[in-house]
């Protein structure tokens, strides 16, 4: 299904989000067996695609930058330091063992847990942050 802008009625461009990684290699397996990821693209002398990007969906692309380069598109603003979140990537699925199962995949490759799978008011949910300390949630409906 195609979304389109209400106001003009054209198809919306595609979005890429762009995190900092410190380790793209780390981040390859990480992505992998927390989240079931697959990077896309040529291989750079790492054996990691350049970028390194992994297709979300048809339209959103999640795409990690080393450190150093994401400082270079910042320009004069600062990276966030570990630990700090302006941004929670969320994934939704489709039930609350899924929820816990990708939990446990997230923790066994090495993610910070902060909140345990549990029923919340807008649905059954966990938060944990990944090797970079980035923040996702994972969101089943209750």
């Amino acid at each position: 299904m195609d979304i389109y802008l209400l106001r003009r009625g054209t198809q919306v461009p595609p979005v890429v989000i762009a995190l900092p990684t410190e380790d793209r290699r780390r981040a390859v397996a990480f992505h992998r067996a927390a989240l079931g990821l697959e990077p896309f693209g040529e291989l750079a002398d790492d054996g990691v695609p350049e970028p390194l990007q992994y297709r979300l969906d048809a339209r959103t692309t999640l795409v990690l930058v080393p450190t150093g380069g994401f400082g270079w598109v910042l320009g004069d603003r600062a990276v966030a330091a570990p630990g700090t979140s302006e941004c929670l990537l969320g994934l939704a699925l489709p039930g609350e063992a899924e929820v816990v199962a990708a939990v446990d995949r997230a923790r066994a490759a090495g993610a910070t847990v902060i909140t345990e799978p549990a029923t919340q008011p807008w649905g059954f949910s966990a938060t944990f942050a990944d090797p970079d300390g980035h923040v996702w949630q994972l969101t089943a409906p209750s």
